[in-house]
């Protein structure tokens, strides 16, 4: 990825208004797309995107680069990401193109890509892409310009598709649900799909108007829907993302139940139904308490790098079906071909009719360990994980944990910053060791 110019793990992503992120560079990144998938299949591209109010622009222009290309191009306006990335693959389409920062402000905005196949763009496509960038831009002769259609049906194949993923023996009467769909791409779509499987439904931020996509809802701001299914008395909630890739959960208590619960409960649940094919995918800053639930059923789990393009990347190394981030990324290959926060839900709530159990039941067969994160700002004029001091901090705080807990030292991609996490049986011990170690790290700094 390092070689990329525009492309970053999640595709191209930044303020509105500032390249990459403005029309003109969106219509050239359209055309050579275009001038890329043009050279192969289907010449057809599907755009969906988010609820922000720059969808507007950004889908223009990128029609407008698509057409110039000779590429043809299916509309299908606010969409989750994972649905482009399914009618991508029903419509035998050469791409999907998701016009969504995900969980970001309104104020940001992306594009990403993926493939006929539903998942992300192969490397060397991202790569010839990119080089195509740095080509002058041309359009094609009048009667080769792409053409453009609104698919007015793209929600309902969606909401069907999800229905498809829980079995029909079960329904959802009965149970009371709040969804938070952050105002996003999900608004039209998950309290239907939960409606119509016979749930009571209460909606909450599912009126988008252009700016409040994630604004204190969503996956990633769970207090107003906590306070809502204690106020409504609800069986759980189901907090989704601004573009729906993400889940997080709330039990009846109004507790959190986050990524790394959810793929237990879902992991355990397939072990008994004899449906689980190999074990979990988890990343370095999954819990430990997962990796000992699992470890108590016999499934097998490995880390990722942290991000879901790494979660898929070595689900598919492995063979496995089932991986998740704890922030709510949650994947599984034997339901759709991307991270799905509608159809994760639909995973746990299966569970809990299959099992006859309460969410809040579920989760008790994992124990979170207490998880400390401290950030520690340097100058950058060195790497203090690689000074030989803090290293030693790291295996002294190792042997005083005896196996019972885990370190990791992370620099962040954004800026400079290192992230201390510690994370073992008791809050107390965890929170002085994260010190000990942040210390190291600021006094390594400051001899540079």
């Amino acid at each position: 990825m390092s070689t990329r110019k525009y492309f970053g793990t999640d595709g191209i992503r930044g303020l509105v208004g500032k390249a990459p992120i403005s029309p003109e560079f969106v219509m050239k990144l359209g055309w050579a797309a275009g001038k890329v998938l043009a050279t192969r299949g289907t010449k057809k591209v599907l755009i969906g995107k988010d609820t922000r109010i720059s969808g507007y622009m950004l889908e223009s222009a990128l029609e407008a680069g698509f057409s110039a290309a000779g590429i043809d191009i299916g509309l299908m306006g606010p969409m989750p990401t994972p649905a482009v990335a399914y009618l991508t693959k029903t419509f035998r389409a050469e791409a999907g193109i998701v016009i969504s920062a995900s969980h970001n402000p309104f104020y940001d905005n992306g594009i990403k890509f993926f493939s006929t196949t539903g998942e992300k763009l192969p490397d060397e496509v991202e790569q010839a892409i990119e080089a195509m960038l740095d080509e002058e831009m041309d359009c094609v002769h009048s009667a080769k310009l792409g053409k453009a259609v609104r698919i007015d049906d793209a929600a309902g194949r969606y909401i069907e598709f999800c229905k498809s993923n829980f079995p029909s023996e079960y329904s959802l009467n009965g149970l009371k649900i709040v969804v938070d769909c952050a105002h996003g791409a999900t608004y039209h779509i998950a309290p239907s799909v939960f409606r119509e499987l016979g749930a009571e439904v209460i909606e909450f931020a599912c009126a988008p108007n252009g700016t409040n996509i994630n604004d204190d809802c969503g996956a990633t701001s769970m207090t107003n829907i906590a306070k809502l299914v204690l106020e409504q008395q609800a069986d759980l909630g189901i907090a989704l993302d601004g573009d729906g890739d993400r889940l997080m959960m709330v039990d009846q208590n109004g507790d959190v139940v986050d990524g790394d619960e959810i793929i237990f409960i879902v992991a355990k649940n397939a072990q008994q139904h004899n449906k689980l094919k190999g074990g979990v995918v988890g990343t370095l800053m999954s819990n430990m308490g997962l990796e000992l639930a699992l470890k108590d059923l016999d499934i097998d789990f490995s880390r990722a790098k942290v991000g879901d393009r790494y979660v898929m990347e070595q689900l598919k190394a492995k063979g496995w079906k089932l991986g998740a981030e704890n922030s709510g990324h949650v994947i599984n290959l034997n339901c759709t071909s991307t991270g799905d926060g509608t159809i994760a839900a639909l995973n746990v709530l299966e569970a809990i009719c299959q099992s006859g159990k309460s969410l809040t039941q579920l989760r008790q067969g994992m124990t979170m360990l207490p998880q400390i994160l401290v950030n520690v700002r340097f100058s950058g004029k060195t790497d203090p994980i690689n000074d030989d001091a803090v290293k030693q901090s790291v295996i002294d705080v190792e042997q005083e944990l005896a196996g019972t807990g885990r370190v990791l030292l992370r620099k962040s991609g954004t800026e400079p910053l290192i992230r201390v996490m510690v994370e073992g049986p008791d809050l107390t011990e965890v929170t002085r060791l994260a010190n000990i170690i942040a210390e190291q790290v600021k006094a390594v700094d400051a001899e540079h």
